[in-house]
């Protein structure tokens, strides 16, 4: 058997068939044999380091599971921080059995994890999305929006709990609140995933109407070229004008 083979064969074996694989081919030295075999071992402890980490942040649901609860929501926000452009909430009912290795808070996770998650939650999962525009923010407070966003997207759906990243919502629901839940916990870590690739291609559109101020590649935040552009170009619509630096500039 080729290098070539024997690396198409590794690629997916179990621990298992990894063990088989090193007794038929402990005394064969090539190099290429003994890289591969190494390879594999490093990717079987990686998807067992994950599927561990997976049922640590499953902790919550199977609680929830345990009292008779199936239908659990894990909301989270995104967009609280931003001068400009709105707060994305969503909320996320996973199905029985769901799994997706690396899924954790939106923020820790590449653009290219976050969009195959995002792809898959779509497939499998229940989804709603709550929107609050930047007038409104302006209107009832960030915090206030924040909440609204989520009980806007939790009402969409017919959850019998919630957990909730760092909130308690209005809602008659049994729900649990955690401080960093889009790291503690898999349907708010989903949650986080949709919020944030929901409200970064929101930003992107924003970029095309307003070139100048590169919301594409800050989503809002008060970065030094977003600031240079509005001192340069002014304030738009989009701005949340009551937070200061944008309120300095009016």
């Amino acid at each position: 058997m080729n290098i070539t083979e024997i690396k198409t064969r590794l690629a997916h074996v179990s621990q298992e068939e990894l063990e088989q694989f090193k007794k038929e081919f402990a005394e064969d030295g090539r190099k290429g044999v003994v890289t591969a075999l190494k390879q594999a071992e490093r990717r079987l402890l990686q998807e067992e380091q994950q599927r561990v980490q997976f049922q640590e942040r499953s902790l919550f649901e199977d609680r929830y599971r345990a009292q008779g609860h199936q239908r659990i929501a894990g909301v989270d926000e995104v967009g609280r921080g931003p001068l400009a452009g709105p707060v994305v909430a969503a909320a996320v009912i996973l199905p029985a059995g769901f799994y997706h290795p690396g899924l954790t808070d939106s923020k820790q996770m590449s653009k290219k994890q976050r969009s195959a998650a995002y792809q898959h939650i779509q497939e499998v999962a229940e989804v709603a999305i709550g929107i609050i525009e930047p007038e409104e923010i302006d209107r009832i407070n960030i915090y206030q929006a924040s909440k609204q966003a989520m009980q806007q997207a939790v009402a969409q759906l017919t959850p019998d709990a919630l957990l909730v990243d760092a909130m308690t919502l209005d809602v008659d629901l049994p729900q649990e609140s955690l401080i960093k839940g889009d790291a503690r916990s898999v349907s708010i870590a989903a949650a986080s995933v949709i919020a944030k690739e929901t409200r970064d291609t929101m930003m992107e559109q924003y970029a095309v109407l307003y070139p100048e101020y590169g919301f594409d590649q800050h989503a809002g935040y008060g970065t030094a070229q977003h600031l240079q552009a509005l001192d340069r170009v002014g304030v738009t619509p989009i701005h949340r004008k009551t937070f200061k630096p944008v309120l300095d500039r009016l």
